[in-house]
């Protein structure tokens, strides 16, 4: 029996947006010690780290339960870096809430973007393309830019679908775009789809909306995969980055585990001599991946 080598991934771990939004959570609840910070939705999809700040204050609500928890209004409320449509801000500011806006920069470029792509399509009949998973929150902030007047396709698959289905009108002007933790290979390859059916190619804008942090991972991500025996990939069960990103380390390493945590492990995965890589999602913390790392090395093969 011998000790397993392990690397933890140096691209790992939180995205800016992700650390921007914890930290501000962080120091309201350091300067508000015993109190009450209400997160719209989570405030990163992971369940380990979900925890830990909720110990510390942090409450994960919607606007509704949110209304029935606090029917007075006046309470702190934190909008997460995925950002929310414009009616969060208008209901938020009718019960005096104290916003702690924490919308990744990046998304809040995305937002603006898209609505002046709207305003120039209008009035053409033109339609606007999302590039995203239905029903993400990042998603559904990006649709309230446009009063819900987009599409949103998932995949090359959905793309067909509604193609065949004459949904999208590829006899004018489309613009389209994509959610910001995206896979870039897949992004590009729906665009291409996308331009190969349109009457006039030159009627298809792309805009590059993919973020940079995220776009480096899946470059860094298939060459750590390539260069050891198993992969252990950390992510929450809802992380729409952790899908992309544990698949991507599939494709180059078949030896590749989504877990959620050290609890996730399985014996069965290693051989003797193996060589480990712990990586994880956008919204999978460092914390989290030393203790995975240190679990392993713990076992003896």
């Amino acid at each position: 029996m011998s000790a397993l080598s392990v690397e933890i991934d140096p691209h790992a771990g939180f995205c800016g947006g992700v650390i921007r939004a914890i930290s501000s959570a962080e120091g309201f609840l350091d300067a508000h010690p015993g109190g009450k910070l209400y997160s719209l939705g989570a405030i990163v999809h992971n369940e380990e780290e979900l925890s830990r700040l909720g110990a510390n204050g942090l409450e994960t609500v919607n606007l509704d339960s949110l209304e029935k928890i606090a029917p007075g209004g006046g309470v702190p409320v934190l909008i997460r870096a995925h950002g929310e449509p414009p009616k969060t801000y208008e209901r938020a500011a009718a019960k005096n809430y104290e916003v702690l806006d924490c919308t990744c920069p990046v998304v809040l470029k995305l937002q603006k973007d898209i609505r002046k792509a709207y305003l120039r399509l209008r009035p053409t009949g033109g339609q606007l393309i999302i590039f995203g998973r239905v029903g993400h929150a990042e998603v559904l902030g990006l649709l309230g830019q446009v009063d819900g007047d987009a599409l949103v396709v998932e995949s090359e698959a959905m793309l067909e679908e509604m193609l065949s289905e004459g949904k999208i009108r590829t006899g004018g002007p489309i613009e389209i775009f994509s959610q910001t933790t995206k896979s870039p290979d897949g992004y590009a390859r729906l665009c291409e789809r996308l331009r190969a059916a349109m009457a006039d190619p030159l009627q298809l804008s792309v805009h590059d909306t993919i973020c940079t942090q995220v776009a480096r991972r899946h470059e860094s991500l298939s060459s750590f995969a390539r260069s050891h025996d198993v992969i252990l990939f950390v992510t929450g069960k809802e992380s729409s980055n952790g899908a992309v990103l544990s698949e991507l380390c599939r494709s180059f390493n078949p030896r590749t585990y989504r877990i959620s945590s050290p609890q996730s492990i399985e014996h069965g995965w290693f051989r003797p001599g193996d060589s480990v890589g712990v990586s994880g999602a956008t919204s999978t913390p460092k914390w989290l991946l030393e203790q995975v790392a240190a679990f392993v090395s713990s076992l003896k093969i």
